[in-house]
């Protein structure tokens, strides 16, 4: 069993910053990727940014440049530092783990950024 908690949505203005953290707990061992996906209202949920358990990232190309997802292996965490936010980035946001084919995820953050 994998157990995702995130923290730090909120609300913030266009051009803003926020940090977005991941805790992951349960049998997380041999993982495969921890990521971060999205949903805006009224559409389907979305790629934001993933690493691997070797480190490599990827981005969605609507966040490249802006977003940059960290590990801490030590702490079990995978964190999301989003800069030059965009009224577009609203959406709930979740952790993501992928792990022996399967998926894993959070509850959910709501992220709103007003213009």
């Amino acid at each position: 069993q994998v157990q995702l908690v995130e923290s730090g949505g909120g609300l913030v203005q266009a051009g803003g910053s926020l940090r977005l953290s991941c805790v992951a707990s349960g049998s997380i061992f041999s993982f495969n990727s921890m990521g971060w996906y999205r949903q805006p209202p009224g559409k389907q949920r979305e790629l934001v940014a993933t690493i691997t358990s070797g480190g490599s990232t990827n981005y969605a190309d609507s966040v490249k440049g802006r977003f940059t997802i960290a590990r801490d292996n030590a702490k079990n965490t995978v964190d999301l530092q989003m800069n030059s936010l965009k009224p577009e980035d609203t959406a709930v946001y979740y952790c993501n783990l992928v792990r022996v084919g399967r998926w894993y995820w959070g509850q959910g953050t709501q992220v709103t950024v007003s213009s």
